[in-house]
C-alpha cells in the first residue's frame, strides 16, 4: 500500500467524491489542499467542515496548481484540458481520479471487483450485480458511479480486515463488517483516471457516441471505456450485439486464463450466456459448454422485461457467475430486484393506455432501447441535445410511432428528422418551458393515443433547459398521468 503520511496532495473539486478522498488522505496523514472554482454558499459552507479537519480549501480559483503538490486528485466531470491539470503536467505531478486512490487504499486480501461500464444501462446492471451477489449470501455494496463513495466503502473494507488479523483467524464472524465482493459502476471519466484498477471480472455493456465533448472523440471515449478490461483475472464480459465492446475485449492485456464471456438476446453460443424460449441460459460457465446450458432465470424474472434490460440482466448473471454464485441466486436476485425511477417505469394505465416514464434516457442509445420495448407509441421527447441527431433513432422507430409530442429546447432537431423519416407521423410541438408544460404534454399524448398503445416520455435529451434534472422530469410527467387518471 501507497504511504501518504506527509505527501502534499490537491483534490479538485468540492463535490461528493472530493470531499470523499480529502477526507480520507488527511486522515491518513497527506497534507490536503482542495481547490474549487466556485465561491458560494454551498462551496464556503463545505470548506468550513473541513477546515475543522487540518484540510486548506482555496475557493475561486480553480487553474493554478497549489505550491508543492506532488499529486492531484480530480472528480469525475473534470476535463482532461482543464488549466489545472496542463500545469500538473509541466510540472511532473500526476492527475488520477477518486477511483485510482481507492484502488491504492484496498488493504491486503481486499474484496474484488466486479466492475460494469457501457453508455447506458451501468446503473441498472450494478444494482442487479449487488441484489444477485446478496442472494448468494455475500457481503456486498453496489458503489463507484453510484451509491457511498467507493473510497469510503475500500476504507470500511480494509478497517475490518485489520480488525479480523488483529483478532485472529481469517474467516467471517458475527459483527465482521468486511466485504466480499463489490460491484462497482465506473463511467468513462473514473476509468480514464484509474490507470491501475485491475478487476477481477468485467463488462462493457454497450458503446454509443456520448460525452465526445469531454473525451474528445469517439475513439478516446471508446478507449477509456476499454480499460476496464486491463488486467482482469477471471472474466471480460462483452455484448455480442455490439461489436465494438468485442473489440475492446480483444485489445485488452488481461490475465492469463481470463475468458472473454459474451452475453446476447439470441440462443447462445459457448461462452456465452442467452435467451432460449423465455430462459435465461448460461453456456459459459458450465462443465461442458459445447453441450450444456445452465437454467438461470425467466424472462419474466427480470422487470421491466424490455429487451435492454434483459441484456443487463444477462451482464450481470455473467459476472456473478464469473465469481462462482450458483444459478439459483441469480434467479432470487432478479426477482428481489426493483429498479430505479425514471427507468422504463410504468406510472398508471389510464383508459386502457400505458403510461411509461423513461426520463433517465437522455441520449439517443437510450432512448432507442427504449422504443423498441414498446409496438405502440405515442412519444413525448426533447430537451437539451448536446450536440445528438436524430435521424438514425427516428427512421428505426418510425413503423412503431402513433404520435409524438415534442417538448424542450431543441424540439426542432427532433422535429426536422421526423419530417424526414415518419412524415405521416402526427406531431404536436409545444412552444412552452412554464412548469405546466409536461401536463400538456401528457394531455396532448393522450388525445393521440388509443387503447393499447403506450404513451413513452423517453426524451433523448438531457432535462436542464426546463427541470434541474431528469428525476424532476419524470417526476413532473408521473404527476401529469396521475392528473389524467383523476379526470378520466
Amino acid at each position: 500500500m501507497t504511504s501518504w503520511q506527509g505527501r502534499n496532495v490537491t483534490v479538485a473539486g468540492l463535490g461528493v467524491s472530493g470531499l470523499s478522498a480529502a477526507r480520507a488522505l488527511a486522515g491518513l496523514g497527506a497534507v490536503v489542499t482542495v481547490v474549487d472554482g466556485g465561491d458560494g454558499d454551498a462551496q464556503r459552507t463545505r470548506a468550513a467542515e473541513l477546515a475543522g479537519t487540518g484540510i486548506s480549501v482555496r475557493l475561486g480559483d480553480a487553474e493554478t496548481l497549489p505550491e508543492g503538490t506532488d499529486l492531484v486528485v480530480t472528480s469525475p466531470g473534470w476535463k482532461p484540458s482543464s488549466p489545472l491539470f496542463t500545469a500538473a503536467a509541466e510540472a511532473g505531478v500526476d492527475v488520477v481520479g477518486d477511483v485510482e486512490i481507492a484502488w491504492r487504499l484496498r488493504g491486503p486480501d481486499a474484496a474484488p471487483w466486479l466492475a460494469i461500464t457501457g453508455t447506458n444501462g451501468k446503473t441498472t446492471t450494478t444494482q442487479m450485480l449487488a441484489s444477485i451477489l446478496a442472494a448468494a449470501g455475500l457481503r456486498t455494496a453496489a458503489v463507484g458511479n453510484i451509491g457511498t463513495p467507493i473510497v469510503d466503502v475500500v476504507l470500511e473494507d480494509r478497517a475490518a480486515r485489520e480488525a479480523r488479523s488483529i483478532e485472529g483467524g481469517g474467516g467471517r464472524r458475527e459483527g465482521d463488517d468486511a466485504y466480499d465482493v463489490l460491484a462497482v459502476e465506473l463511467s468513462s471519466y473514473q476509468l480514464h483516471w484509474a490507470p491501475s484498477l485491475r478487476a477481477h471480472s468485467a463488462a462493457v455493456l454497450n458503446l454509443a457516441p456520448d460525452h465526445l465533448d469531454w473525451h474528445g472523440s469517439m475513439e478516446a471515449y471508446a478507449a477509456d471505456k476499454g480499460r476496464i478490461y486491463e488486467g482482469n483475472q477471471v472474466a471480460c464480459v462483452y455484448n455480442v450485439a455490439d461489436k465494438a465492446t468485442e473489440d475492446l475485449v480483444r485489445e485488452a492485456d488481461v490475465e492469463e486464463g481470463c475468458r472473454a464471456i459474451g452475453f446476447t438476446l439470441a440462443a447462445p453460443a459457448p461462452s456465452q450466456l442467452g435467451v432460449v424460449d423465455g430462459i435465461l441460459v448460461d453456456r459459459a460457465f458450465v462443465p461442458d459448454r459445447q453441450k450444456q446450458a445452465q437454467e438461470l432465470a425467466e424472462v419474466a424474472d427480470v422487470r421491466p422485461p424490455a429487451p435492454h434490460n434483459i441484456a443487463n440482466a444477462l451482464a450481470a448473471a455473467g459476472l456473478a457467475r464469473a465469481y462462482g454464485v450458483p444459478a439459483t441466486a441469480v434467479r432470487e436476485g432478479l426477482r428481489a430486484f426493483r429498479p430505479d425511477a425514471h427507468r422504463i417505469e410504468h406510472v398508471a394505465d389510464v383508459d386502457g393506455v400505458a403510461y411509461i416514464d423513461d426520463s433517465k434516457a437522455t441520449n439517443t442509445h437510450a432512448t432507442q432501447a427504449s422504443l423498441a420495448a414498446y409496438e405502440s407509441i405515442v412519444w413525448i421527447a426533447g430537451g437539451l441535445a448536446k450536440g445528438a441527431t436524430f435521424d438514425e433513432l427516428v427512421a428505426g422507430a418510425a413503423g412503431r410511432l402513433r404520435g409524438v409530442v415534442l417538448i424542450g429546447a431543441d424540439r426542432a432537431l427532433i422535429r426536422e428528422a421526423l419530417a424526414r423519416h415518419a412524415p405521416e407521423v402526427p406531431v404536436v410541438d409545444l412552444d412552452r418551458t412554464d412548469t405546466g408544460a409536461m401536463s400538456e404534454a401528457v394531455r396532448q399524448a393522450a388525445r393521440l393515443a388509443r387503447p393499447g398503445d403506450t404513451v413513452l416520455m423517453a426524451p433523448a435529451c438531457a432535462s436542464m433547459d426546463m427541470f434541474t434534472n431528469y428525476n424532476k422530469r419524470g417526476d413532473a410527467f408521473a404527476a401529469a398521468v396521475r392528473e389524467l387518471g383523476a379526470s378520466a
